[in-house]
């Protein structure tokens, strides 16, 4: 899975635009996404293969934002 993380740079307006732009999600599911980075930490933003993950890591890097893969093993 790709975890986004809470980072002290970029605007919660920017990390919502972001998820919509990149996942295609609703703004309301990207708000609510940006608002579990914002308060937890961190959010599960997408999952799937190791290389979806790795490419979608890679893209929100590409963006600025600090992710990371992780296994699911749940």
């Amino acid at each position: 899975m790709t975890i986004v993380w809470n980072d002290p740079v970029n605007l919660m307006s920017y990390v919502t635009y972001v998820f919509c732009t990149y996942f295609g999600y609703s703004k309301k599911k990207a708000e609510k996404l940006m608002l579990e980075v914002h308060h937890d930490g961190r959010s599960v933003v997408s999952s799937g293969t190791r290389e979806e993950m790795e490419r979608d890591v890679q893209a929100m890097h590409e963006y600025g934002l600090w992710a990371t893969l992780q296994r699911d093993d749940l």
